[in-house]
């Protein structure tokens, strides 16, 4: 028997396996097929212990996986379909196919599995899907993961991460993840939602090497991310790229970077500097300066709310002045004359209260960013880069941020590779419709069609043509 596959018990394993089709029944007769179905396949001398596992989406399809532990593989992509009560299962990787029927009573699917000629009577039994989000709940992946701390010199402090590292034998191709604005750790967590610990997982199962740190003054990360600006930022990279190159299980010449939001700008600037790396794919990059790129969510953010467009005309005015004040006026004095302006706007505000506001505000990093210019280094960069963006991107616009970068950088960069995703959004999460049902919630995940471009882009780098 050809080598079937699984181990699906994680969500995020379960969504590596691809996208499974349900069809022929209205939303609310979908068949409660989401858990563990297990059963024995008999084979000549034996039987083999055979799961599928099944995860619901809010819009009445599935994701299904394919597990035969023996075989001592997991993940076997599994289309399946509904008609009713019947339920077809395909497993196009082994060349077999399970027909069967779903029995409400005994909650049983009953059925012949067909692979090429051969066919065999197979009962499979429900089993509720293992609980994963409780505290303190992790299984254990098919891959190497390893705490690291490695240093970076010019910052002079020292950064925590997880080093991960596929299956099997190397050198492996790897990538550094950088995240977004304000401090995050390793896992870009928010919520439920893991961006960074969700990305990284999905290539490591797939060959290539990921190492995820923590931000600046974050878990076991030194430093501070408020007093780190944009370009200090860069230090960091360089030092994660210098940990990937000293590995053995690494091949050197295939380690590149990937960034999201300001961590995609970062990742450019990085890749302009000496000793770059081989790659750089920028997930909701900016393109328009820290200035512009502020004003611009203002706006959006305000014009979602409905709110009055002489009045979001108004409060962009107000803020686009007090930005001036931030990057042209020293530090005391800006402080003094934005915790005033605040009070104006805020006849409550008490003056101690105005004024530990200002502090927040008038960060290294933000003075910073307000006249960064991500556009301005990227005549340096001329390794290959993949832009993406989704089209639901409230943060960074594709019309705007995607294509300031594209045009800027297809200019002087052959190797320049631009995709806009439909229906994501700035966390890289499909609309809701494609997430998960867990115990009737709806989960988060990272777009399953983002996650694939991205892993079949790495990987064609490797292809020599």
């Amino acid at each position: 028997m050809k080598k079937c596959l699984l181990g699906v018990l994680l969500l995020l394993s379960i969504l590596g396996a691809g996208g499974a089709k349900a069809a022929g029944t209205p939303a609310e007769e979908v068949l409660p097929l989401g858990g563990l179905w297990k059963g024995k396949l008999p084979l000549l001398g034996g039987q083999l212990d055979v799961t599928i596992s099944v995860v619901p989406l809010s819009n009445g399809k599935f994701f299904a996986a394919l597990d035969v532990p023996a075989q001592k593989v997991s993940r076997m992509e599994t289309e399946l379909t509904v008609r009713g009560d019947s339920v077809l299962m395909r497993m196009p990787g082994a060349d077999s196919r399970f027909a069967a029927r779903f029995d409400r009573t005994k909650r049983e699917l009953n059925g012949t599995w067909t692979q090429g000629q051969e066919k065999s009577t197979v009962r499979l039994y429900y089993f509720p899907m293992p609980t994963v989000t409780g505290p303190g709940t992790r299984l254990t992946p098919p891959y190497r993961e390893e705490e690291v701390t490695f240093n970076n010199p010019v910052g002079r402090l020292n950064l925590a991460g997880t080093f991960t590292i596929p299956a099997g034998k190397g050198p492996f191709p790897a990538v550094v993840l950088v995240s977004d604005v304000g401090a995050q750790d390793r896992d870009g967590t928010i919520g439920d939602y893991h961006l960074m610990g969700s990305l990284a997982d999905y290539l490591t199962r797939r060959g290539i090497a990921v190492l995820r740190y923590d931000d600046r003054g974050v878990g076991k990360s030194g430093g501070n991310t408020n007093t780190a600006t944009t370009a200090m930022l860069v230090s960091d990279v360089q030092a994660a790229l210098n940990f990937l190159r000293s590995q053995l299980e690494i091949n050197i010449n295939r380690i590149g970077v990937i960034g999201h939001g300001e961590g995609a700008n970062v990742a450019l600037l990085a890749a302009g500097k000496p000793l770059p790396p081989a790659f750089v794919i920028s997930l909701a990059g900016y393109g328009l300066t820290g200035e512009q790129t502020l004003l611009q969510q203002l706006v959006d953010e305000q014009k979602a709310q409905k709110i009055d467009p002489a009045k979001v005309q108004a409060a962009y005015e107000r803020q686009r002045t007090m930005y001036d004040i931030m990057r042209q006026t020293g530090t005391p004095q800006a402080q003094a004359i934005v915790a005033n302006m605040m009070r104006q706007d805020q006849p409550n505000l008490d003056a101690k209260a105005a004024q530990a506001q200002a502090a927040q505000l008038l960060t290294p990093w933000r003075t910073y960013f307000l006249s960064f210019d991500p556009i301005a280094e990227l005549d340096e960069v001329s390794c290959p880069v993949l832009l993406l963006n989704g089209t639901n991107d409230l943060q960074a616009p594709a019309e705007l941020h995607l294509t300031a970068l594209e045009k800027e950088l297809r200019s002087i960069n052959r190797g320049t590779v631009s995709k806009r995703l439909p229906g994501v959004n700035h966390l890289f999460q499909p609309p809701k419709t494609e997430w998960t049902l867990m115990n009737g919630e709806m989960l988060p995940l990272f777009s399953p069609a983002a996650l694939e471009t991205i892993r079949e882009w790495i990987v064609g780098l490797g292809v020599k043509k």
